[in-house]
């Protein structure tokens, strides 16, 4: 799906935001990786210090297939488009002494690496403010860094963080089990978000200042925050339900002649214009739809039935473009093949094509943030694992290539 070039060429001019800032990040996976890809695509430098033989994401499923016959983890390759890459031995004494120096050059180190990692490495927060006390330093981990919790040593996934915020409780049907994986990779995403926020919040802080500090992101703690209401409400002595509004509303899923829509129906005109389209103006004085709080206990009854008889002859998009003429709040149910053929979705760049070995382009998400000065793309390939190493060295340190070959030979970049 190419890039919309008018689009391209009248924002071109006013350049990136983020341009003249440069990211150390010793990163892996998604949630700090995410991040720094934002920050990427907005105009910052994101040097990626992976470990010898690249980080773990590389290697991750599903496969992206390249042009030169080769893979790439379809994790890896989502979050690192327009990052450089260099490859260090932190344990190594020499690997550890170019981080440190590459950290005087940087306005951003970032971190993900699991709680006191960094600490027992010498490259946490002390020892990098030590020589560089106007940077940044950004840390992403499942309980957080800088206060105390009983987890801080768990290792946690997206799942974890999703399900201590409560995220699976709020889903929870009768006598089911648990649902997990409310949405891909939320726990990471989240985190990544307010990471990127806090990040810049911190720039903007050390722009007046001219002091950096320690941007401390938990993925739970994160979690707690995206998770609406649900966790207020225990001390309102009100049910999980009330959260989504599924028991206050018609908030669920219908089939139409292709495939699923849904439909939020949380309010007493919202009910009546419901009824009116699909020919049920009855429902208005049922008493058994008196109160909101009965309409969930009547979707498969009442709702139901009428509603996919109505829509059984029209297809999903029809369905909702009668409801939004009616202000009835309502969507498709997207496959993956109606992402990639949604004009929205077109319209937006939201899916952008990278280069395969394969006999079509791989689409990766694009970038969600519009602004009117900014323009999009372009977008550059992920780098190969320590791709970048030597300029790196060059452009930052104003390293000989007679150093680099002696920091190479010395195990700096692993063996």
């Amino acid at each position: 799906m190419q890039l919309d070039r008018t689009y391209h060429a009248e924002r071109g001019r006013w350049g990136k935001p983020l341009a003249g800032i440069t990211v150390l990040a010793a990163e892996h996976m998604q949630s700090l990786p995410f991040a720094t890809q934002l920050l990427a695509v907005l105009g910052a430098d994101v040097v990626k210090v992976e470990a010898p033989g690249g980080e773990g994401g590389r290697a991750a499923r599903p496969i992206v297939p390249q042009p030169d016959g080769t893979t790439v983890g379809g994790t890896f390759a989502r979050n690192n488009l327009n990052k450089s890459s260099i490859v260090l031995d932190l344990k190594h004494d020499d690997g550890k002494a170019i981080f440190l120096r590459l950290a005087r050059e940087v306005d951003v180190v970032a971190e993900n690496m699991r709680p006191g990692v960094m600490d027992r490495l010498g490259l946490g927060y002390d020892d990098i403010a030590a020589v560089a006390p106007n940077v940044v330093y950004l840390s992403v981990s499942g309980f957080g860094n800088r206060t105390a919790s009983p987890y801080r040593a768990w290792p946690a996934y997206a799942p974890v963080a999703e399900a201590m915020a409560g995220l699976y409780e709020l889903g929870r049907r009768p006598h089911e089990p648990l649902r997990t994986g409310v949405a891909g990779a939320l726990g990471d995403n989240a985190a990544a978000l307010y990471a990127t926020i806090g990040m810049l919040a911190a720039l903007r802080h050390r722009d007046r200042t001219g002091v950096g500090q320690h941007v401390d992101v938990s993925m739970l703690d994160a979690m707690i925050a995206m998770n609406d209401m649900y966790p207020q409400l225990w001390s309102l002595d009100l049910p999980a339900a009330t959260a989504t509004g599924r028991g206050t509303g018609i908030i669920t899923t219908f089939h139409a002649a292709d495939g699923d829509f849904m439909i939020a129906v949380i309010r007493e005109h919202q009910l009546a214009r419901l009824a009116t389209l699909v020919g049920q103006p009855e429902w208005v004085h049922d008493p058994r739809l008196a109160d909101r709080r009965d309409w969930s206990e009547r979707v498969e009854d009442i709702f139901r039935p009428a509603i996919e008889a109505w829509a059984g002859e029209r297809t999903r998009l029809q369905v909702v473009a009668a409801f939004a003429e009616a202000g009835i709040p309502a969507g498709p149910c997207f496959t993956m093949g109606d992402l990639a053929d949604d004009e929205h979705v077109r319209s937006h760049n939201m899916l952008v094509e990278i280069p395969s070995g394969s006999d079509r382009p791989v689409l990766m998400a694009g970038n969600p943030i519009k602004m009117s000065r900014l323009a999009e793309g372009p977008l550059r390939m992920y780098p190969a694992a320590g791709e970048n190493t030597s300029q790196i060295l060059t452009d930052l340190l104003h390293l000989s290539e007679d150093e680099i070959e002696h920091l190479r030979a010395s195990g700096a970049f692993g063996t």
